[in-house]
């Protein structure tokens, strides 16, 4: 056998911030300096991480939403990544050292997420979740991405949207409904697209290629003459989603819990051929990463980059770099 490809001075501790009890993000996380960089399976690589996302499942996970299925404390949370590839396990085939690589770690982020995530200096993956980081892109941009593109695509994909049918989304200035918007249009071939957002954001929404953007402050959508072919929610108010469907239309949502039928709800199965499926268009710039004006912070100001998302005000994704 071959023996694991591996570069030079990679540390056997590094930087992270760790939980070893559930509750509120800003007051269970910690900083920690020692945290043992996590040994590769043979079929993992090792990433150096040079940026990473949060996503609202990162903050439900801390309070401990899923403790039923999670893995042991202490945890390093985080889920997105882009970095660099320093070491890879004998059974990795595309990657090698030095790759520059992005992804969503966790292939199923509900069952078994790993316990050490990607806030911290080195993070471990399988090469199926992983791909190849788009030369267009920065660490940030991309390390925006994976979940949230993954999350919209495979949701699109399910609710069968294709050329020429109308869709709306719930929640279009969040982290997947910026993307759902991109890619009902671009890769989906959306005859319409509708999205709502407060008052605030709607010229954001036209600006990612909604027709149409409704100020769900002022306007129901289930009162809205117009129905759909698809609703994408991605809020949480399926009911409302159900009435704003055409007759048979399809309704997906991503947020777990009770769904109002025939409203259905998946969890991402997250692989790096979603992304490598999608990088024409985003190295086209067809399908464009989408940051907060306020979302990048410092690795150092991560219970505040937690606290900001936990608003649910950010338009687009919350960035943690550089890292460290």
């Amino acid at each position: 056998m071959a023996a694991a490809s591996t570069s030079n001075q990679i540390p056997s501790v590094n930087k992270a911030w760790t939980y070893s009890e559930y509750g509120k993000s800003v007051e269970v996380l910690k900083f920690d300096t020692s945290v043992p960089v996590p040994q590769i399976k043979e079929d993992q690589v090792l990433i150096k991480v040079i940026a990473a996302s949060l996503n609202p499942v990162d903050f439900k996970r801390i309070n401990g939403f899923i403790k039923a299925a999670d893995s042991p404390f202490p945890t390093v949370p985080g889920y997105d990544v882009a970095g660099v590839v320093v070491k890879v396990g004998r059974q990795v085939k595309k990657l090698k050292v030095g790759d520059e690589v992005y992804g969503d770690i966790n292939e199923n982020g509900l069952e078994n997420p790993k316990q050490f995530g990607t806030l911290a200096e080195y993070t471990a993956a399988e090469e199926r979740v992983l791909a190849l980081k788009p030369k267009n892109l920065s660490f940030v941009e991309a390390a925006s991405l994976p979940m949230a593109v993954g999350t919209a695509y495979e949701g699109l994909e399910r609710a069968q949207l294709s050329d020429g049918k109308s869709l709306l989304v719930l929640g279009g200035a969040g982290g997947v409904g910026t993307q759902v918007i991109q890619l009902a249009k671009h890769v989906f071939g959306a005859s319409k697209v509708a999205a709502t957002s407060s008052m605030g954001k709607l010229e954001f929404l036209r600006s990612l290629g909604a027709d149409l953007a409704i100020d769900y402050t002022k306007e129901n959508v289930e009162d809205i003459e117009e129905k759909f072919d698809v609703v994408y929610d991605a809020v949480g108010q399926s009911e409302r989603a159900v009435k704003a469907a055409k007759d048979g239309g399809k309704i997906v949502t991503i947020v777990v819990g009770p769904v109002t039928p025939p409203a259905f709800t998946f969890v991402l199965n997250s692989t790096g051929s979603i992304l490598e499926k999608l990088k024409p268009y985003l190295e086209s710039g067809k399908v464009k990463p989408v940051i907060d004006s306020k979302g990048q912070f410092p690795f150092a100001k991560i219970v505040e980059a937690f606290s900001y998302l936990e608003t649910s005000r950010a338009s687009g994704k919350v960035v943690v770099y550089p890292i460290p």
